[in-house]
């Protein structure tokens, strides 16, 4: 068993409780990013996901804005933006603002997913179809060119019109490609950027992603040897029995997302024990805990410094997924900074 804790950093939604209002959500994550920055993580991401009840990061510009203001040292970025959503100048604009605001802060994570439902991307893209998928790979040149201190240049008319994401960037925050599948891996090595496979939501592949990623990569200026971390689900508690219990209300969460019943708002731990989960259903519910981290602060730390060994990466970036119990202040999520502070005890 290994024993040496690879760096930690966090990735928070920002889950939304049958207790809470999005604002009050919101102040739970700003609460849960500052005691990831006093405990020394390395980094903090807000991911993209949109019109799910349970969910309120919908939009990780305004949220990584939020938690750079509420936090002093850690880095704060996105995972990811959800480029095909988006105009490339668009995203440009906001992280070279956010970088220029928090100079060596600022990470762009940048994914290929709608990060939603089918109805909700054709209002993101205004009917626009698949053009954003399939032009994925541009839109990535785009972004880090207009980020660029040189920024672009546009020909119309027959004279050269420059294009900058900012008047005048003095730093430009790093990109990292996300995944859960080779794709992004593919295009990562290809073009000399960090990596990260989605590991906390496939839980299947990374072995094989970041083999692929590491194999085939050509160094870049910026990043002349591949960079990678491992995403966890993690849940660690004073006992094995109680962070099995704080952990049920994402299980059922996830549960429903991955069979197709209707998405609700995240339950507290009281109302997920009071769920039958449908027998058919048992196994899954265990197949995907087993692949978790959920424990104690003890096993809970050996098993993050076993993965980190396993994949060969020296970062771990868990997503504290423990639930509230009834009674708790709508504005904290006490298991959830409970989990970060056993992690680095």
């Amino acid at each position: 068993m290994t024993t040496d804790l690879p760096s930690l950093s966090v990735l928070d939604l920002v889950p939304v409780r049958t207790d809470q209002t999005t604002g009050e959500a919101l102040a739970a994550t700003r609460s849960l990013a500052r005691v990831a920055d006093e405990l020394g993580y390395r980094r903090y991401w807000l991911a993209e996901h949109h019109n799910m009840p349970a969910v309120a990061a919908t939009n990780p510009p305004l949220l990584i804005a939020m938690v750079a203001a509420a936090t002093s040292r850690i880095r704060v970025g996105s995972g990811g933006v959800m480029l095909p959503n988006h105009a490339p100048l668009v995203v440009a604009e906001q992280f070279a603002l956010l970088e220029a605001a928090h100079p060596g802060r600022i990470d762009l994570g940048i994914g290929r997913a709608p990060g939603t439902d089918q109805l909700t991307r054709y209002a993101l893209r205004q009917g626009a179809g698949d053009d954003g998928v399939s032009l994925f790979p541009r839109y990535v040149e785009d972004v880090m060119t207009l980020m660029s201190a040189e920024g672009a240049s546009m020909s119309v008319g027959g004279r050269a019109h420059p294009l900058h994401a900012t008047p005048h960037a003095v730093s430009v925050p790093p990109v990292w490609l996300l995944g859960s599948s080779d794709y992004s891996a593919r295009l990562a090595a290809e073009r000399g950027l960090p990596y990260v496979f989605a590991h906390h939501f496939a839980g299947q592949g990374t072995a094989e992603a970041l083999d692929l990623y590491r194999s085939s990569y050509r160094p870049s200026d910026r990043h002349p040897e591949p960079q990678t971390f491992l995403t966890v689900n993690v849940t660690a508690a004073a006992t094995q029995e109680e962070a099995e219990r704080v952990a049920l209300p994402q299980l059922l969460s996830m549960l429903a997302l991955r069979t197709g019943q209707p998405l609700t708002p995240q339950r507290l731990v009281e109302e997920a024990e009071a769920v039958d989960v449908p027998a058919e259903h048992a196994g899954l519910v265990r197949a995907m805990a087993s692949r978790w981290v959920i424990g104690d602060a003890t096993s809970a730390r050996a098993r993050i410094a076993d993965l980190a060994a396993e994949y060969g990466v020296d970062e771990v970036m868990v997503h504290p997924v423990a639930g509230a119990l009834a009674g708790t202040a709508a504005d904290t999520s006490p298991a959830r900074e409970e989990t970060l502070r056993l992690l680095v005890k």
